[in-house]
């Protein structure tokens, strides 16, 4: 059985995640087994267990970790990972809250968080949940929360900034990891935020203090200040009441509304393609679905129903944003909306580019939606069907597509302002990739359309 880190997981001294014979474990070093023990000893692994905001683990062999360990920690496994760059600001919201609150709850136990990055969230169920748990230290008396500072730049200053200039500016974390530097966010904010008490506060007169390209690291308040537990209890008050104004609402975004809208499906062809869909993920049985172009979810819900987890991705971070409060007003699901252009996915990111994996390093899953997909690709961004249909081999073991052959209303739209270059775009063209690396299930015309979804099976599996 060999120890595998996990390509993430190696800043922390105190720790790190690795795999072993197919489970996936995270070793606590001896060099930290102090506060390990301490804050095991406390009730507030439990406490935050009970509240669904800390992902669960049990105690295993010790010597499943290397020489270096006190202890291993084999904790339950979130089945899809997600980037803050992908969330809408609704998801990057409910991160931030579910920070604040496991924070909270830690000084409620005489315990502080010493780490405060977005990466430590992820969803699980459709809820935020936080997943690193040695994150956790003794609370010093009088110190102040050494995480405000990185919290304030990846979660506070990128949510300002999408919800109150523009959504797009989540591209700034892919471009940084560790946030947006608060003296560009402040920058970039309008003046009138200067007026609202809590962004004043934990952004604008936080990045006057640090200084042009201040980096808060795991840092942030002043060193010298002496902080009660009730100031530290008032500061996290003070971020989500901040947080909790930040509110993105979506309007007259392209694809938000495309299913409610459509007018390229007869309600008779809707319904066909409702049930096919149905039939073919009864028929794979995944427990993993992507639903690319996924607009608000609606096909990615029937995977859900068939017990999958699934991914909902979209281009349109308003559309993503609706299936997100859809989602978070309802009852905890297996469903994750997450922004995605596939013209330009998620990038492997870090050091030595592994750090946080790309799009394709998370595949490829059981099973891929590309419903009203391919024309898109092809003929809106250019991309050669033999290509398309290699990218969506390279995803998914099986492939549940829609061929939407010119001279369909959708595909006259997007010919409409520019010139047919497309000779290419044809079923005997994507009819030949697919023979290349798939095997064809079924073929299935949808009624009253020209339209045909195909179910794939790819030959290497």
């Amino acid at each position: 059985m060999v120890l595998t880190r996990v390509a993430g997981s190696f800043r922390d001294p105190a720790g790190f995640v690795f795999s072993r014979d197919g489970r996936l474990l995270r070793q606590v070093n001896r060099v930290h087994a102090e506060t390990w023990d301490a804050v095991a000893a406390s009730d507030l692994f439990p406490a935050l267990w009970d509240a669904g905001l800390l992902v669960h683990h049990e105690e295993v062999d010790v010597a499943l970790g290397d020489q270096r360990a006190h202890v291993v920690i084999e904790p339950e496994r979130i089945t899809t990972l997600s980037q803050p760059h992908e969330w809408a600001p609704g998801q990057l919201r409910a991160a931030a809250l579910a920070t604040l609150e496991v924070q909270r709850t830690a000084l409620d136990h005489g315990m502080t968080l010493r780490d405060a990055s977005a990466h430590n969230i992820q969803f699980h169920h459709g809820r935020p949940v936080f997943i690193d748990t040695l994150s956790f230290e003794p609370l010093v008396e009088g110190r102040p929360w050494i995480a405000h500072g990185q919290f304030c730049e990846q979660f506070l200053a990128p949510l300002a900034l999408q919800t109150l200039v523009d959504p797009r500016l989540r591209r700034l974390l892919v471009a940084r990891l560790d946030g947006v530097e608060l003296d560009l966010a402040s920058q970039l904010l309008p003046g009138r935020t200067k007026l609202r008490p809590g962004l004043a506060q934990h952004l604008h007169l936080h990045a006057r203090a640090r200084g042009r390209g201040g980096s808060g690291g795991g840092g942030g308040s002043s060193r010298e200040a002496t902080f009660s537990h009730n100031a530290l209890v008032g500061l996290v008050d003070s971020l989500r009441r901040t947080v909790s104004k930040l509110e993105y609402r979506p309007s007259g975004t392209v694809w938000g509304d495309y299913y409610a809208e459509a007018d390229h499906y007869v309600r008779d062809a809707m319904e066909a393609k409702v049930a096919l869909v149905r039939e073919h993920v009864a028929t794979v049985a995944p427990e993993i679905v992507w639903d690319l172009g996924a607009n608000t979810g609606r096909f990615a819900d029937l995977a859900v129903e068939a017990g999958a987890t699934t991914v909902a991705w979209d281009i349109d971070v308003g559309a993503v944003e609706k299936a997100w409060q859809e989602l978070a007003a309802g009852s905890p699901r297996d469903l994750l909306p997450l922004v995605l252009d596939l013209t330009n996915p998620s990038p492997g990111l870090g050091w030595a580019h592994a750090e946080r994996p790309s799009l394709a390093d998370r595949g490829p899953v059981d099973l891929v939606l590309a419903l009203a997909l391919v024309h898109h690709l092809s003929i809106g961004a250019n991309v050669p069907l033999p290509d398309v249909v290699a990218e969506l081999a390279r995803l998914g073991r099986h492939v549940v597509v829609e061929w939407v052959p010119k001279g369909d209303p959708k595909v006259d739209v997007l010919l409409s302002t520019r010139e047919d270059v497309f000779a290419d775009y044809t079923r005997e063209v994507f009819v030949e990739a697919v023979d290349r690396h798939f095997e064809t299930v079924s073929v299935s015309p949808l009624p009253q359309s020209d339209r045909e979804l195909f179910l794939l099976r790819r030959r290497d599996d």
